[in-house]
């Protein structure tokens, strides 16, 4: 009986652990129009954010769902703790490359690029709001999980797909990012738009990569990447592994906590966060392990 007891426990525990972490709501945007179609993003503020005092640094997040799904809610949890911390965080709904509109592409062309307009024009709208904000558009993070973060690499590397309708003079560059599990794919060199590893260059900005050990397609196809990333000149990639775990583990705890507070840590080194995290480590002892290859 005693060894039954046990197992409903640790079963319990496993359970606790990998519900879905969720936010509150932030304040809906839109940030454009299309065919009577709203594109919207969520702003979440810090505590007694004031406007008048020196502008802060916003990060900005495009989640994940294959390129044909998924909501912004998935990082609302994420957008609340940087918000708490004092940074302007965003969670953003982009245009999704449904079978519809990937048989609408003419040309020999990957289905992920539909994203990437959307996504350009959400990190110009920002940035061109970004005195009504109280937003630092020089200190703007990219972040984003599975395929948002493919599209938050694209968006913010690749000078093309762009929407025509967007201001020129606003640029999609940004000073720092955040990746977790991003699916980079070798079939993506079918498409230079959306093969990131072309608009990889020196001085790219500084990132910091989430992985599970066991994400061994999305670990292949990132590898590559990474090995580039890390003999380039003026850059700087740090990658942490989350070992046993598999794609999207980031989505629950405690890996949801753990990914924050080493990205805490992360932008804290880069100067746009001060103090420490305000999150704390499980107590049943999980760590992110740095990766040293």
């Amino acid at each position: 009986m005693r060894s039954v007891i046990l197992v409903l426990i640790s079963l319990i525990v496993h359970l606790a652990h990998a519900e879905r972490v969720s936010g509150p709501d932030g304040k809906v945007y839109t940030y454009k129009e299309i065919d009577g179609i709203k594109r919207e993003l969520e702003i979440y503020f810090p505590e007694r954010h004031d406007l008048s005092s020196d502008p802060v640094p916003a990060i900005i997040f495009f989640h994940g769902g294959g390129w044909g799904g998924g909501t912004r809610d998935a990082f609302k949890y994420q957008c609340d703790y940087f918000a708490s911390r004092g940074l302007v965080a965003v969670t953003v709904t982009y245009r999704l490359a449904t079978k519809e509109a990937a048989a609408a592409l003419k040309g020999n062309f990957s289905r992920k690029r539909i994203c990437i307009p959307d996504a350009k024009s959400a990190i110009r709208w920002l940035k061109q709001n970004a005195e009504e904000f109280g937003v630092d558009p020089n200190r703007l993070v990219a972040a984003g999980g599975s395929a948002g973060g493919h599209i938050s690499l694209i968006a913010t590397s690749n000078p093309g797909l762009n929407d025509p309708n967007d201001p020129e003079d606003i640029d999609t560059s940004v000073a720092a990012r955040v990746l977790f599990n991003p699916a980079l794919s070798s079939f993506d060199a079918a498409d230079s738009e959306i093969d990131f590893i072309r608009h990889l260059k020196p001085g790219a900005p500084p990132a910091i990569v989430f992985f599970g050990s066991e994400d061994k397609k999305w670990l292949e196809g990132w590898n590559p990447t990474y090995e580039k990333w890390k003999r380039l000149e003026g850059t700087e990639i740090k990658m942490e592994i989350a070992e046993g775990e598999k794609h999207a583990f980031f989505n629950s705890q405690p890996w949801a906590d753990l990914t924050l507070i080493s990205a805490d840590k992360f932008l804290s080194e880069l100067g746009f966060l001060k103090g420490d995290p305000t999150l704390l480590n499980p107590e049943t002892g999980e760590v992110l392990v740095l990766s040293e290859d």
